[in-house]
């Protein structure tokens, strides 16, 4: 062996040692209902616990209530040492030690914040307003907004280039993407893409590329880092969430998580993206980020409230690790907690199982489903309806009652969605042999009396 080889053989050993995750790294998923941060060790595939940021939906409604309301957004420092989560319904941004899982500071901002991360340098956190329209810049030190980015209405998702000289905005309401000059804190350019509600983007590995979602139309859009011009749209599917990247063997792969689905869905880079594989997953995949060295892919279930490991070497799911209700943003931290165990300030996991309820339609294109997550006597039920016909109001009817627990009037896209509280479940004596069964859940359309043969859609058997 030549000292070329052996050199080369002694650092691709050096590098495959650091490869596979460790125990000092972790994967933290937002979880939107209970108001928590989930801390998983993606080296053993284990909930450590809960970092509490507020209380469990509905226990928020106190004119008292101090805490965190809709825990959904995240990010981390460039050392590791900081992780950023973002509360769109108390409009805050809390800063924790990753290493004491500790809240170290809040910054409130804007109406509606949703994702944000730290400049290249550490020195900022900017934050997208989505409820306006601006980027929050926050001194990470003293936790206060110190200027703001005027950007298109509703940015959704901020990312910088590697040289920390650009950042790229993409907006939920607006058709367009905005890239910023970092020094001089301005949009500097406007590239319009196919529709308005974009909640994420991901640069390429080579960070010649951004990968943006449309979560309206099922799509990605590709723009050239360098030209600053789109090339090209991908039909990725129905609820087209988050997406990661990974090295592999095979080549940089894109993972897609497709919500509609329950799939992770695997293209190459090509000029012509293909579409290598579909991985089942569970209820709901939103959040999505890859292990360091790309051997892992972590999906957060908004649906299932829990953690999906897909191994990128045979594309398939190798263990499920439960997390906090309705994850949203899920993002891995490489050397978080340099030394010790790592669990100190964690709290033990807030929430059940949920259950989910497939919704099939009635001679129609309809789509939706509903989750029930357990509060007592009575279940909060997450209604998500799709393909509906636009501006229209639908009623929920649960079992035989007939009165509606809900009332939705679809937007423009025929879509709509929300939380309400029902009985989903039957009351039954704990000492009862009788089992506990779903109830049937209706949608009908307009005022028409609940008949589940004439609702648009109805519960699976």
């Amino acid at each position: 062996m030549n000292t070329l080889t052996a050199g080369f053989a002694l650092a691709l050993v050096a590098n495959l040692a650091f490869a596979d995750p460790k125990p000092q790294d972790r994967v933290y998923t937002a979880d939107q209902n209970t108001n928590t941060v989930s801390v998983i060790n993606p080296a053993t595939n284990k909930l450590l616990g809960q970092i509490r940021l507020g209380n469990v939906r509905p226990d928020i409604l106190s004119p008292l209530y101090k805490g965190e309301v809709n825990v959904h957004g995240l990010g981390f420092s460039p050392d590791h040492k900081t992780l950023i989560a973002i509360s769109n319904g108390s409009n805050s941004v809390a800063f924790i030690d990753t290493a004491t899982n500790k809240v170290k500071g809040i910054a409130y901002i804007g109406r509606s914040p949703h994702e944000g991360f730290f400049t290249v340098d550490g020195k900022e956190v900017w934050v997208v307003v989505r409820g306006q329209n601006y980027v929050s810049v926050i001194d990470p030190d003293t936790f206060k907004e110190v200027r703001r980015i005027e950007t298109a209405p509703g940015p959704g998702m901020v990312l910088f280039q590697q040289n920390g000289k650009t950042a790229f905005v993409v907006s939920s309401f607006t058709p367009e993407v905005d890239v910023i000059d970092v020094a001089r804190h301005e949009v500097v350019k406007r590239i319009a893409v196919t529709s308005p509600f974009s909640p994420f983007l991901q640069f390429t590995p080579d960070f010649k590329e951004v990968w943006m979602t449309h979560k309206d139309v099922g799509k990605i859009t590709r723009i050239d880092t360098a030209k600053l011009e789109v090339i090209g749209v991908i039909d990725t599917g129905f609820i087209t969430n988050h997406l990661g990247f990974a090295r592999t063997s095979r080549g940089t792969l894109g993972y897609v998580t497709v919500g509609g689905e329950n799939v992770v869905k695997v293209y190459t880079l090509d000029a012509d993206p293909k579409l290598v594989a579909t991985i089942p997953v569970g209820a709901l995949p939103h959040g999505i980020w890859p292990s360091d060295d790309g051997s892992r892919m972590y999906v957060g279930l908004e649906n299932g409230d829990s953690v999906d490991v897909i191994d990128t070497t045979t594309d398939k799911v190798v263990a499920r690790v439960p997390a906090g209700q309705a994850p949203q943003a899920l993002v891995y931290v490489s050397n978080a907690v340099p030394a010790g165990a790592g669990i100190a300030n964690l709290m033990p996991r807030a929430n059940s199982e949920p259950i989910n309820v497939a919704l099939k339609a009635n001679g129609c294109d309809a789509k939706g489903f509903v989750v029930a997550r357990n509060l007592g006597l009575v279940d909060a039920l997450e209604v998500f309806l799709y393909k509906l016909k636009p501006e229209t109001v639908y009623n929920i009817y649960v079992g035989d009652q007939r009165t509606p627990v809900a009332t939705f009037r679809t937007n423009v896209m025929g879509m709509a969605n929300g939380t309400v509280i029902g009985p989903l479940r039957e009351v039954v004596s704990t000492l009862s042999a009788k089992t506990v069964s779903p109830s049937s859940i209706a949608v009908m359309e307009g005022d028409a009396t609940v008949d589940p043969a004439k609702a648009v859609l109805v519960s699976s058997k």
